[in-house]
């Protein structure tokens, strides 16, 4: 069995290349580079340098590697562009990954992992959500991985396929060994821009919305270490070829925290007081997201083992500290 992983040389992927390796996991990563890193590929994977909407690339590697599963992560995900730029969004999400599917069906992939998004669900209230919440995103982004869900549900309806979808929210974080994590500059992820201000790689940072229905008035978020994300991955991998039927999970802790809360724990964390200014809405920016988290606790077996904010940032504050050291 071979496992392909799309987008295995960025952030969330190639912490799935090492969970797949550390298991003894044979190993493709198929990646265009365009955001991710080759050094981030872990030795241990075979790299293909390509696009993942390339179905007779695709269809080659199935053959050479002898692939018998996909976990794809290959994709754009910043909010407020897919707003501004939908059209980049329907192409790099939806129309890549229906060409992906096309070509698992074509060659015989038994079971396709797909990395889904909470903004599925939009604007929900400040109750947590659950599996069988309302679905209304709000922004492209969210409706370009929806297409996808719905895309996979009718193609396993129609062919010998199984999928398993997995439904983030926050995801932050690094390797607790420092062998990879977020190493986009331009990143928008919160925890990683709060640690980059206090490492001085940027002057500031800005809270979008201080007006939101909250305790504090900030956005509230779900945040869950990297490295229990892809633990899920690698349990509903196990689930799928086990016979698992195919399924759609939330992944997070069901603790939520402010947009405050964090920039004050990367203070905490780093001994720098931070400038973070007060700034308008960002579109497309629900005022709170979090989830139970039940069902995949109850169908894998998943138990988080680092869900704490404060670990959460010290692993990706040391990542950043890294990489200032590796890019000297």
């Amino acid at each position: 069995m071979t496992v392909l992983v799309t987008g295995g040389a960025g952030y969330i992927g190639s912490h799935m290349v090492l969970n797949l390796a550390d298991a003894g996991e044979d190993v493709v990563v198929l990646d265009n580079l365009v955001t991710g890193f080759d050094w981030a590929i872990d030795g241990r994977a075979r790299f293909e340098s390509g696009n993942a909407g390339d179905i007779d690339l695709v269809l080659r590697l199935i053959e050479k590697h002898g692939i018998t599963e996909i976990v794809h992560f290959a994709g754009s995900i910043v909010v407020p562009e897919s707003v501004t730029n939908p059209l980049k969004y329907y192409a790099n999400n939806t129309a890549t990954s229906r060409n992906l599917i096309e070509a698992a069906v074509k060659g015989g992939v038994k079971h396709f992992i797909f990395s889904s998004t909470a903004a599925v669900y939009g604007m929900t209230g400040l109750a947590p959500v659950v599996e069988t919440t309302p679905l209304n995103p709000m922004s492209p982004y969210g409706r370009s991985k929806l297409m996808t869900e719905w895309m996979l549900a009718d193609v396993a309806a129609a062919h010998p396929i199984t999928f398993g979808v997995l439904r983030y929210f926050n995801v932050a974080g690094a390797d607790p060994g420092k062998r990879s994590g977020q190493s986009t500059p331009e990143a928008t992820h919160l925890i990683k821009v709060a640690c980059q201000v206090a490492l001085g790689s940027r002057e500031k940072m800005d809270i979008f919305g201080t007006d939101y229905e909250t305790p504090d008035g900030t956005c509230v978020r779900d945040y869950i270490h990297v490295t229990d994300l892809i633990a899920a991955h690698a349990l509903l991998l196990r689930h799928l070829r086990g016979g698992g039927d195919s399924t759609t999970l939330n992944c997070a802790y069901g603790q939520g925290y402010s947009v405050r809360e964090v920039v004050e724990t990367v203070r905490k964390v780093s001994g720098v007081n931070l400038r973070a200014d007060e700034a308008p809405r960002r579109a497309g920016d629900p005022a709170s997201i979090t989830a139970t988290g039940e069902k995949v606790r109850q169908l894998l077996g998943w138990v988080p083992q680092h869900d704490d904010l404060n670990e959460i940032v010290e692993t990706a504050y040391a990542w950043e500290r890294h990489l200032l050291t590796r890019n000297r």
